[in-house]
């Protein structure tokens, strides 16, 4: 990446603050075996770094002060864990002028939060039945010498700048969908009755991995039967059975951004009559839904409009007789923003403009019945209303049977 997009983000970020406020982003910590390293998101986009426990500090002030820092490295324990990274090539990564190290963080911090009013930190989502996280027993230490400050989320400052993407952005978006359309046509391909779910997810990880991705998005959702009727279903552990759909639920993840792609598909090669007439009806919803999605219209009207055309598709395949009983068969919304989360920042009722990313993911659940489809594209909203992303990813009848 080059280091002016970092720059430029940065720039962006401080235009959020105020004077005297204060952004500290604590790095994801050092993954246990066998989980590769994952980078926190925040300070990924502000730094481009993917060194563990390290710390930025933005300092908004009359001259904005930036300041990062990384682990010290000692030449003793080089042979047993290597290098690491010298302050001079996390500047060059970084575009961040002073790098100081992770031994010096306490000490520096003070000058910070004393001159400052208010911090913004990535606490990300907690709960009271959680331990408490760095980031929140930083606060509590914090507030016990500043008793002064307050502390918030930095969620709401990110949005504005995460939810509109870059011409760089979409292209790791762009290669993180193709990677995935490639595992799940590998998968419609080899998928045969009496194979385990687990195997498919195996031919969609080959894929990922060969293509020279090290990340999924998420937990990929390979359902067959009746487990596609369970919204997360991620046991992946069922083995499939005679005349059985698959519902695929997947996304890799490209320098951090990450794809969301669902299809659904007979293994047998063939639709029965009554899988036909269901998946017809989410096919149908899914293509109308992604052809009203343009500069101005609200998520809150998408969904909306899903629901309508949800409620008449569910009358007409007899699962309902009172449009308010579509619940039973429809339990989530149309969609979500996308980027470097599955779910990423953008509120669920925004007004979307040009350079947000989301899905349009309609879905019909039927457990008594064993069908769950879901057909889900990434949809980028242009000036002249959208692209589809995922458009090469096969979704139509005849392309899913031959």
């Amino acid at each position: 990446m080059n280091p002016k997009l970092l720059i430029d983000r940065r720039k962006g970020l401080i235009k959020q603050l105020k004077e005297k406020e204060l952004v500290i982003v604590f790095a994801a910590s050092v993954a246990e075996y066998p989980r590769n390293f994952l980078q926190d998101k925040n300070f990924k986009y502000l730094t481009g770094l993917d060194l563990p426990d390290a710390a930025l500090v933005i300092s908004k002030q009359k001259k904005p002060v930036i300041e990062i820092f990384i682990e010290r490295g000692i030449p003793e324990m080089e042979v047993w864990v290597g290098k690491k990274m010298t302050k001079k090539e996390a500047a060059e990564v970084s575009g961040i002028v002073k790098v100081s190290y992770l031994d010096e963080f306490e000490r520096k911090i003070g000058f910070y939060l004393n001159s400052c009013k208010k911090v913004y930190l990535n606490i990300g989502y907690n709960n009271i039945d959680r331990s408490l996280n760095k980031q929140q027993d930083f606060i509590t230490k914090a507030k016990q010498h500043f008793s002064h400050i307050t502390a918030m989320d930095m969620t709401k400052i990110m949005i504005p700048l995460r939810s509109v993407k870059t011409k760089w952005e979409l292209e790791q978006m762009q290669k993180a969908i193709d990677v995935t359309g490639e595992g799940i046509k590998n998968i419609m391909k080899n998928a045969k009755i009496g194979m385990m779910e687990y195997e498919l997810e195996a031919i969609l990880q080959y894929e990922v991995t060969r293509n020279g991705l090290q990340h999924m998005g998420f937990k990929p959702i390979i359902a067959a039967g009746g487990n596609a009727a369970t919204l997360h279903y991620e046991q992946n552990d069922s083995k499939i059975g005679k005349d059985e759909m698959v519902l695929l639920d997947v996304g890799a993840a490209c320098n951090g951004y990450s794809a969301d792609i669902s299809r659904t598909f007979p293994v047998s090669g063939k639709f029965t009559k009554r899988q036909k007439e269901i998946y017809s009806e989410v096919l149908k919803i899914n293509k109308i839904i992604i052809k009203m999605v343009k500069p101005g219209i609200g998520m809150k009207e998408l969904n909306e409009k899903t629901v309508e055309l949800i409620q008449k598709a569910l009358i007409k395949l007899k699962l309902i007789k009172d449009k308010k009983d579509y619940r039973k068969y429809y339990m989530h919304s149309i969609g979500h923003h996308l980027g470097m989360d599955t779910h990423d920042l953008g509120k669920r009722d925004s007004v979307l403009e040009v350079g947000n990313v989301i899905t349009i993911e309609p879905g019909i659940y039927i457990p008594e019945e064993k069908i769950g489809v879901r057909i889900e594209d990434d949809i980028l909203i242009t000036k002249t209303g959208y692209r589809n992303l995922s458009e090469n990813i096969p979704k139509e009848i005849k392309d899913l049977e031959r």
